[in-house]
Parts: structure tokens; sequence; C-alpha cells
């Protein structure tokens, strides 16, 4: 939209001027009609700005459709794991593909507001979450420039905090190989908040687009969950095929 209001400032400026214009005249002349001529572009100009800020609305929207579309992939095999290790990590709520795929709209939603308290089952299971964040690394810079590309603050703020505690995590395994960072962290309640609201950040952001499938396009939703409960089944049959040595 930013080039569409560069577009309009030329015009912005000129109907200004000539309501400025027909202003000095009034005052000079004395004549009300002149008054009344200077009200026209300011109308004109108010006008153009309520369509702007509606087909700014409207591009946002779609921008927001495009970005669901490329989560599309993101959601996919690459983030399969990290999905399935935060579900098992979660003492409360209970979560898993099987329940999302199952859940009606409003359970879905109910789903979401208990998420925005996730407890855990342990630290050792929290780190497990931290290494796939640290694993899909790429996909949150992908996600962080696709929200840049569409002028969407919010996504792009929320991929910044996401990839800056990335790089803490991977700093600190650096340097503390045989270290868990979670057990790093616990004495902090501060960074305890911020590294809890991270890791069920992906949770959140699953759930809310699970809900807008659902109620849009409950088809996909349940082939997504497919896909990705085909994902998990694989991944774990790789990993009994090729044993690590």
């Amino acid at each position: 939209m930013m080039g569409a209001k560069k577009g309009y400032l030329p015009f912005y400026v000129v109907l200004l001027a000539v309501s400025v214009f027909f202003l000095l005249i009034e005052r000079l002349t004395g004549n009300e009609f002149m008054f009344h001529l200077a009200a026209i572009p300011l109308e004109v100009l108010i006008a153009l700005f309520v369509v702007e800020r509606i087909l700014d609305r409207r591009e946002k929207r779609e921008q927001r459709k495009r970005l669901i579309s490329v989560s599309l992939t993101l959601f996919g095999s690459e983030t399969s794991s990290l999905f399935m290790a935060s579900f098992q990590a979660a003492r409360s709520p209970c979560l898993s593909f099987s329940r999302i795929k199952s859940a009606s709209l409003e359970e879905l939603k109910k789903m979401r507001e208990d998420a925005n308290t996730i407890e855990y089952e342990s630290p050792e299971l929290m780190e497990a979450v931290a290494m796939e964040y640290v694993k899909a690394r790429h996909i949150w810079q992908m996600y962080m420039d696709r929200a840049l590309a569409y002028d969407i603050e919010e996504t792009y703020d929320n991929m910044i905090s996401v990839l800056d505690f990335i790089s803490h995590v991977e700093a600190f395994k650096r340097n503390n190989p045989d270290k868990l960072f979670i057990h790093e962290v616990m004495g902090n309640e501060r960074l305890m908040a911020r590294v809890k609201d991270v890791l069920g950040f992906g949770v959140r952001k699953f759930l809310d687009y699970a809900i807008e499938l659902k109620r849009k396009q409950p088809d996909v939703l349940d082939q997504l969950i497919s896909d990705l409960e085909l994902y998990t089944q694989e991944d774990k049959s790789f990993s009994k095929e090729w044993p690590t040595s």
C-alpha cells in the first residue's frame, strides 16, 4: 500500500493547495462563497482517505491469506517433529494431532485459549522442544522474510523474538554442550516466562491456523493433519531403520 500512498501524495497536496487558495480569497474579499468552494477539496480529500483505508485493510487481508498459504508449506514435514515434541512436552492442555483433527470449532477455540498457559512435564522435554526450534531456524527465518515482504508487523516482531531465542540457545549449547539450556534459566522467573512464551508460540500459531481452516476450509485442515501424522510416522520409521552409531 506504500506505493499507492506515495502515488496519491501529489494529488493530496494539490487538493490542500486549492482549499487554502479559496480560503485566502475568502479572507481577502469576504466572499463567503469562496469558503464553500474551499470545503469541496477537503471533502474530496476525506473521501480519498477513507477509500485508501478500506483498500489498505483489503490488501492486508489478502496478504494474510498469502501468508497462510505459505504456512501450508511451513507446517509440513520440517515442522511435524516440532509440534510432536511440543505436544509430548505439554502436561496441560492435552494436545495431539488426532484431537485437533477431530475437534469442533468451539473445541479448537478452547484448546487455543488453554494454550495461552502451557504447563510442561519436565525440563528435559522442554529442552527437546527448544532444540526443535533450533532445527527449524531456517523456517522461522523464511516466515520472518515473508512477513516483512507482506508488511505484517506483528508476525515480523514475533519472528524476531523466536530467532533471538534460538540464537541464545545455540550460543549456550556451543559453550555448554553437556548442559541443558532449560536448567540454566530455571532459577530466573523472568527468563523462564520468556522461554515458555517462545516454546508455546508454535503451538498457539498452529491452533490459530487450525481454527482459521476449520472455519473456512475444514477439508484442508483434515488433509494437513493427516500429512503431519504421516510425516511423524515416517520420521519414527526412519529412526528405527537407521540406528545411530
